[in-house]
């Protein structure tokens, strides 16, 4: 018997993700739709639907059109039910945002910070930047459903606090899940911010489709993330995407993982910087930033193009192999270099025609990414978003606001 009401209890926790799931999806769905696509009976989705409103989650929003009979009362998903919290930990910054349940962006932060070296400073930057958004909107912390956190280091499913200490040394004795969740008493989930990258791709940007895709983030680090049957493939130890570090060059410098020639050694964007100021005049002239970079790609500057160029070449031997061994539909390029556009997207295209199968390369689009800056905190939030609409009992228990 106890098994029996367990397996019921069961059955209507997925019922209820199920039909949660649905209404996000569609935004709006009436009762006798949700029953015939499901096969459940409308005294059933009547419950469920009942239990999301009670919730905060769902409303009625109107009528739809009649097919013959009594015009249908639509239920539509409650975007604003709750907030959501996203965090870009990058090499050298600290993006926050917050988002409501459709991935809309409220309030928007970014500081500089050298994450790498300063792991205290940062978690401090962190928690001043998440109080700034929540304050900007007046948002209690029982109206947030979590925070999600992109870091700059692959992330184990079984520690994800712990950063690696191969790739960030500073972070060995920290762990980003507790000290967030003990700052903020909310949920905190943790991934790498390239796989968050590709998950906002996947929701918002070029992926929403469906299609299997791969996300480059080209930065003082090179991350991919995959989308593999609609979600991110981590791999067996989460270190699945870690492209910075494929040789391409065997007889080039030393990396700081211990190899030699690795793909971060060449178009990093350490190594990209200094490439251009070496081009661009006298030995001892500064390094142009980035952006400056960019600014100079754009304006036709020789030294701005040939690194540019150059970029597009080895990024490229790296995405020949991956259009070889995972053929995705889409290959999306983020960080701020990648806004050059066609000017690095042109050599990209013709370094993998040398080296991808002509097959691989016929069914995949190379495209640089259109969600901005704020992508991957966005990712960040959707990894939240996420995990409550494939589990509805991560959403509060308790009533919260409902929309006008």
């Amino acid at each position: 018997m106890v098994e029996t009401t367990v397996d019921a209890a069961g059955m209507r926790e997925r019922n209820s993700s199920l039909l949660l799931n649905m209404i996000w999806r569609e935004q709006q769905l009436s009762r006798a739709e949700i029953a015939r696509r499901t096969e459940l009976s409308p005294s059933t989705v009547s419950a469920i639907v009942a239990d999301l409103e009670h919730s905060g989650l769902v409303r009625n929003i109107g009528t739809g059109v009649s097919r013959g009979g009594r015009r249908p009362t639509l239920i539509g998903f409650c975007d604003d039910a709750f907030s959501i919290i996203g965090v870009e930990m990058g090499a050298t910054h600290v993006t926050t945002v917050l988002t409501d349940l459709r991935g809309r962006v409220r309030v928007h932060r970014h500081s500089p910070q050298a994450v790498r070296d300063d792991p205290k400073g940062t978690l401090q930057k962190v928690r001043e930047m998440v109080q700034e958004c929540l304050d900007a909107e007046r948002v209690p912390r029982r109206s947030v459903l979590g925070m999600g956190v992109a870091v700059p280091s692959p992330v184990h499913p079984s520690a994800p606090g712990k950063l690696s200490p191969l790739i960030v040394p500073a972070w060995r004795d920290y762990d980003v899940q507790e000290w967030l969740k003990s700052a903020f008493s909310i949920p905190v989930l943790v991934d790498n911010d390239a796989n968050l990258g590709a998950l906002s791709e996947r929701y918002w940007g070029a992926g929403v489709g469906g299609e299997d895709l791969t996300y480059i983030k080209l930065g003082t680090g090179i991350g991919s993330g995959f989308i593999i049957h609609g979600d991110v493939y981590r791999g067996s130890g989460g270190t699945a995407g870690e492209i910075s570090h494929i040789a391409v060059d065997p007889a080039g410098q030393q990396c700081v993982c211990g190899l030699r020639g690795c793909l971060v050694t060449l178009i990093g964007t350490a190594a990209l910087v200094e490439r251009a100021r070496e081009l661009m005049g006298p030995r001892g002239r500064r390094a142009p930033t980035v952006r400056e970079l960019v600014e100079g790609a754009r304006a036709g500057e020789p030294a701005a193009r040939q690194v540019i160029d150059s970029l597009g070449h080895y990024l490229g031997i790296a995405v020949a192999g991956l259009l070889n061994l995972l053929n995705p539909a889409i290959v999306v390029l983020g960080g701020e270099i990648s806004s050059v556009g066609d000017l690095l997207l042109d050599p990209l295209r013709t370094s993998v025609r040398k080296r991808a199968l002509s097959t691989s390369m016929a069914e995949t689009r190379i495209v640089t990414s259109a969600l901005g800056d704020r992508a991957i905190a966005v990712g960040a939030a959707t990894l939240v978003l996420q995990a409550a609409l494939r589990d509805r009992s991560l959403f509060p228990l308790q009533h919260v606001r409902k929309t006008a």
